[in-house]
């Protein structure tokens, strides 16, 4: 594999912001958004929410939930995924960061309307709720960044 596979480092960033950065040789960005993951994780109560989420506590997740912290999250995660990707090689096509910033933008929506808006009857909560999003985030990102290619040469 080659050390500058764009999507491995995708999906060690997706595992821990900083770790696509730290492959990448760039290992001060690296701890820093591994010491900003770990800060917002601890102060949003994030594990704990993980866990609760899991085992269906949407109730109790949400009133674990310290969404001050936790909408610094989506931003975090998904810059420390485009990062790492362009750092990689991956940038290097037009507007190709468009579907990492839909996905945060889309995702933060989601957490804001995590403990409001059900699906079909259930209530998903800070956790399910905002990984459906990553999908309107994706499709807008990508739509977008198809019509800017198209329009703008």
């Amino acid at each position: 594999m080659s050390r500058n596979n764009k999507y491995e480092k995708i999906l060690w960033s997706i595992a821990l912001p900083g770790f696509g950065q730290i492959l990448n040789g760039k290992f001060l960005k690296g701890l820093l958004f591994i010491t900003l993951e770990f800060m917002i994780n601890v102060q949003s109560n994030f594990n704990e929410i993980i866990v609760l989420s899991f085992h269906g506590e949407i109730e109790q997740a949400i009133e674990q939930a310290e969404y001050g912290w936790l909408m610094f999250y989506p931003c975090l995660y998904f810059f420390a995924m485009w990062d790492a990707f362009k750092d990689a090689g991956g940038g290097k096509r037009p507007y190709s960061y468009f579907p990492f910033v839909f996905c945060a933008y889309w995702v933060t929506v989601g957490l804001i309307y995590s403990s409001k808006l059900t699906f079909f009857g259930a209530l998903l909560g800070p956790v399910w709720l905002p990984i459906l999003f990553v999908i309107p985030g994706l499709i807008t990102g990508f739509l977008i960044r198809f019509f800017f290619l198209k329009y703008n040469h």
